[in-house]
């Protein structure tokens, strides 16, 4: 089997790292690096973070909680995930992931196909390498990332 692109190794640290909505995402694996099969990045998701219920057309998502608690909603049910738990939401499928704890929340979360790490390069805030605060979400950066969802093959279900 031939290789199309060149190993990816990231060190502690190392990854474009961005705010987006109030949470920090390190991306590990983007899929200019993968051939387009998948994209892997860090998320420290601080108490209250996390998107509103949504739905992906094009990608599954898969979480994997590395710290903290991760409250995570499938459909109508919501679970709380600990330290060790791995959960994959496939396409199409409604779905939210909130910190509801006290303290910042640590989770791997990768999508296969890669393409929607494009839309939080295209709508999030380029932070400093080792970033562990991002700024909270303005109203602006909330109004643009619905705007761009859509192209991207995603349906954010904005609670009313």
């Amino acid at each position: 089997m031939k290789m199309n692109h060149l190993p990816t190794v990231r060190t502690p640290g190392e990854g474009r790292v961005i705010g987006v909505v109030g949470d920090i995402y390190r991306f590990l694996a983007t899929g200019e690096e993968t051939d387009g099969r998948y994209a892997l990045w860090e998320a420290i998701v601080p108490p209250g973070g996390g998107p509103p219920p949504h739905i992906h057309q094009r990608e599954e998502e898969g979480f994997y909680v590395l710290e903290g608690e991760i409250t995570i909603q499938l459909g109508e049910e919501r679970f709380v995930a600990k330290a060790g738990t791995f959960a994959n939401m496939p396409v199409g499928s409604l779905h939210s992931f909130t910190n509801a704890g006290t303290k910042p929340a640590k989770m791997l979360i990768s999508v296969a196909p890669a393409g929607l790490e494009k839309m939080f390069f295209e709508v999030g805030q380029p932070l400093s390498a080792g970033a562990t605060d991002a700024p909270p979400p303005a109203q602006e950066d909330i109004e643009k990332l619905l705007a761009v969802a859509p192209r991207y093959g995603l349906e954010i279900r904005v609670p009313h």
